[in-house]
């Protein structure tokens, strides 16, 4: 059976960029024929590395999950989980550091960015207060997340792929070194049609990190927003609606989410208008069941926190066996 982990940061407002390219996949390979053991898993303590408010940290994770559940992930199929809750993913953390050079950390390109070392030799001494050493150290937590549940396919975008690089050579090294241990991950990579764009900015991925919401639409918008959004979306002056990736970005991008959301090839366009019209209906038949459920869920907070409470104790016995042969391997006792 394939095993495959599929993360979600919790720092921002989950978008249909992940909804397509990361949730319908999960949601889909429940509905196999039991070749796929998934893991859904909240990166909340990758939120740690930079400053952030504990209590809307606690409040994203939860909606995080909720929105999951929302979509289609079924925790009886599916595991669903928080790393900060599952300790051995902290554990194991701290081995693979012991087996990981500082060079292969420091050279990961969002530590150089969000640490202001891409800016300049002096820019690190500038920058020494703010920079968390979590900040460094966090790409080898991410390998952990992966590694400690022997995950064989790890979805990932152009931005986490260095970090998966990084993972599957820890992984490669360790088992050369000390003996055969870890399950050397794999990427899949999102369909190109899964690739939504920046409403606002179609050369750039839609992203929760983006300065400005103009571009994206989140999960949880409402009718008006979504309206909104997509009728200021940026198109161009040539006036024929045509899939050209080079020539027109935007209108390419309006009709990649089209066929996205309604899964068939759109027709023909006389105007953007019309285009921006027909995109609109589909992104909202997508996304109004899931705002109904998300609201259901959302009056029992608890249900949702039994439900991390259970993808918890599912996933613990197979990550405690894996920091076992890690310690064994290491020389640690017992």
């Amino acid at each position: 059976m394939t095993r495959r982990l599929t993360g979600f940061q919790p720092t921002g407002h989950l978008h249909l960029g992940n909804l397509i390219g990361a949730m319908r996949p999960l949601v889909r390979a429940q509905e196999g024929n039991g070749t796929t053991d998934s893991i859904a898993m909240i990166a909340d303590l990758h939120a740690l590395t930079v400053e952030h408010d504990p209590v809307r940290l606690r409040a994203n994770t939860l909606q995080v999950a909720t929105v999951l559940l929302a979509a289609g992930v079924d925790p009886q199929r599916t595991a669903l989980i928080a790393n900060s809750q599952v300790p051995e993913h902290t554990e194991l953390h701290y081995l693979l550091e012991c087996a990981t050079g500082f060079g292969e950390a420091a050279r990961m390109i969002q530590f150089k960015e969000k640490s202001g070392l891409s800016e300049g030799s002096g820019a690190a001494s500038r920058h020494n207060g703010a920079v968390r050493l979590s900040l460094l150290t966090y790409p080898v937590l991410m390998a952990a997340d992966i590694l400690v549940h022997d995950s064989d396919q790890v979805p990932v975008g152009d931005d986490q792929s260095q970090h998966l690089e990084l993972a599957r050579s820890i992984a490669t090294r360790f088992n050369g070194r000390y003996g055969d241990t870890f399950t050397v991950p794999q990427a899949i990579r999102p369909e190109s049609a899964a690739r939504i764009m920046d409403l606002a900015d179609p050369t750039r991925k839609m992203s929760k990190s983006s300065p400005s919401a103009a571009g994206r639409i989140g999960l949880l918008d409402s009718p008006d927003v979504i309206r909104r959004v997509i009728s200021r979306a940026v198109t161009d002056t040539v006036g024929i609606v045509r899939d050209d990736p080079v020539g027109q970005p935007g209108v390419t991008n309006l009709l990649a989410i089209l066929h996205a959301c309604s899964d068939r090839e759109p027709g023909r366009f006389t105007s953007y208008g019309a285009l921006k019209r027909e995109v609109t209906d589909a992104v909202e038949a997508l996304l109004t069941p899931i705002r109904t459920r998300y609201a259901e869920l959302s009056e029992d907070p608890g249900h949702v926190r039994k439900i991390l409470a259970e993808g918890r104790s599912w996933v613990r016995p197979r990550a405690a066996a894996t920091v076992r042969r890690t310690r064994a391997a290491l020389g640690l006792l017992d």
